[in-house]
């Protein structure tokens, strides 16, 4: 099974029986909610990325893509074409190691500086090629003309349904069906889990995993 946009919509409709106009005006906001739950909760191997660009003398600065949700590595390549990966740290580590952003090199670390930057330290000293790997936010399957599908409305469609339904019942109100709703969601989730974080992942090196803070 799998959902196109239209067959979705039609679906969430049918299954919380409403088709009143602003429930369906509201359609595209609880899938893109649930692709977005999906993303957060899952690392799947289909949604990595790899970009280059480059960084100029003197600027501490690097923009993220746009469709950037999280790093796995961030190299720098010098001008003997060698690959040096830069650390991942927090911001207030890389202003203390260069408290002075006109200390210049070849950069050694790496943070998130805001949604959209990086900061690298020290300063590069030069231009330089740069190759980011990283975990991005594919479009979301409102963004398709209606007869498409994409990668999660094919593989993940128990949990687009389930996830997409919750929302509904939240906007309805319909706190008595929500639980179910809910509890189908999760156990979608973690077969996706089983799928994307265990029989497909790959060799992982450095920072290829997305950091999770310990469970209690």
């Amino acid at each position: 099974m799998s959902w196109t946009y239209t067959d979705l919509k039609t679906a969430i409709q049918d299954y919380l029986e409403s088709t009143e106009s602003t429930f369906v005006t509201n359609l595209p906001n609880f899938i893109e909610a649930t692709e977005e739950r999906i993303l957060k909760n899952v690392q799947l191997d289909e949604f990595r990325k790899n970009v280059t660009g480059n960084v100029t003398a003197s600027n501490t600065y690097l923009a993220t893509p746009s469709d950037f949700l999280a790093p796995f590595s961030l190299a720098v390549i010098d001008g003997d074409s060698n690959y040096n990966y830069l650390l991942l740290k927090q911001v207030s580590f890389i202003r203390d190691y260069t408290p002075n952003a006109s200390t210049t090199g070849l950069p050694k670390y790496f943070g998130e500086f805001d949604d959209n930057t990086f900061i690298l330290a020290p300063t590069p000293d030069s231009s330089y090629n740069m190759e980011l790997h990283y975990y991005y936010r594919p479009a979301s399957l409102t963004t398709t003309t209606g007869s498409e599908t994409t990668w999660l409305s094919k593989n993940a469609p128990n949990a687009m349904l389930y996830g997409s339904l919750v929302e509904g019942c939240m906007y309805l109100k319909n706190f008595e069906s929500m639980p179910i709703y809910e509890s189908k969601f999760q156990e979608a989730l973690l077969s996706l889990k089983n799928l994307g974080e265990a029989k497909s992942t790959r060799d992982q090196y450095r920072y290829d995993e997305i950091r999770r803070e310990p469970q209690a």
